[in-house]
């Protein structure tokens, strides 16, 4: 059974240094950021990174410690030190209306790009203009549940280890390689290098995604462009790409948002590439 809790007060030096990293100037000076709720926390707690274990630092109510007892031990057995908070340290700490009692200070996971390129990815996920936190989670999730092999976060686009971003991909960030602050001209110039067909998701584009599907064009190495939540793409950026795709519209909504958007695409590149003829192979079932 867990002891009572070690702190107690909000302005112990060690709870004012996690509760700092709810700002994206002191998470990019440190290069640590925040893992709330236990799903995070468990994947935090089973990942390595370059630097060795990523999770460094956890915090935990008595009564998410008993009821996550599994999870704690994890943590401790990755080499996180482990503190035992007042619930009023962890609402300190937390970035959510209703905290779940746990959270982690994980290291940063962002890798070079070129670590992408070399791993030579057959599907991957641009976020071009990305500003909502909570899109960027959500997509890095559908990216994730598709088997993409990577995302690419373009300099225009909000921050990865946003606490918003990183609640919306519920442990995604994670899962796969995520590359940080690219340009997005470089990011499309070192895909195509690599063998990759890079396509715009535009609600405007001149190609339909059904019709590309009927063509055959999407079973190849590819790479989704997806912009803005309420402007799209700029052209500049749509001229970039190999070609400018729309999910087409068969009902009357007006338009779908940028996640769902990402989902039907990434989902429709998957299917392309594991079928018959494909550039993944179909798992025997």
């Amino acid at each position: 059974m867990a002891h009572g809790p070690e702190l107690i007060s909000p302005r112990s030096p060690r709870v004012s240094g996690a509760r700092r990293l709810g700002k994206r100037n002191f998470r990019g000076k440190e290069r640590l950021f925040l893992a709330e709720g236990p799903q995070a926390v468990r994947e935090a707690a089973g990942h390595r990174g370059g630097g060795g274990a990523t999770l460094v630092e956890l915090f935990s109510t008595v009564e998410a410690a008993e009821r996550y007892a599994d999870i704690v031990a994890d943590a401790r057995a990755a080499g996180a030190r482990v503190h035992l908070a007042d619930e009023s340290v962890i609402a300190d700490i937390s970035t959510t209306v209703t905290p779940q009692g746990l959270v982690g200070v994980c290291r940063f996971l962002d890798v070079p790009f070129e670590e992408i390129l070399a791993g030579r990815p057959k599907l991957v996920a641009v976020l071009a203009h990305v500003r909502d936190p909570g899109n960027a989670g959500t997509v890095l999730r559908c990216a994730d549940a598709a088997g993409a092999d990577a995302v690419v976060l373009t300099d225009a686009s909000v921050d990865l280890y946003n606490p918003k971003a990183v609640r919306a991909s519920v442990g995604s960030h994670f899962h796969l390689p995520v590359a940080v602050g690219v340009p997005v001209e470089q990011a499309v110039r070192g895909l195509r290098a690599a063998g990759v067909r890079v396509l715009a998701a535009d609600g405007a584009g001149e190609d339909d995604l059904d019709a590309e599907l009927d063509k055959g064009t999407m079973g190849t190495e590819t790479a989704w462009i997806f912009g803005n939540e309420a402007w799209g793409l700029p052209e500049e950026t749509r001229a970039l790409a190999d070609a400018v795709v729309r999910v087409p519209i068969h009902g009357s909504a007006e338009s779908l948002n940028l996640a769902t958007a990402a989902a039907v695409c990434l989902y429709a590149s998957a299917r392309a590439q594991r079928a018959a003829g494909g550039c993944r192979s179909v798992t025997p079932g």
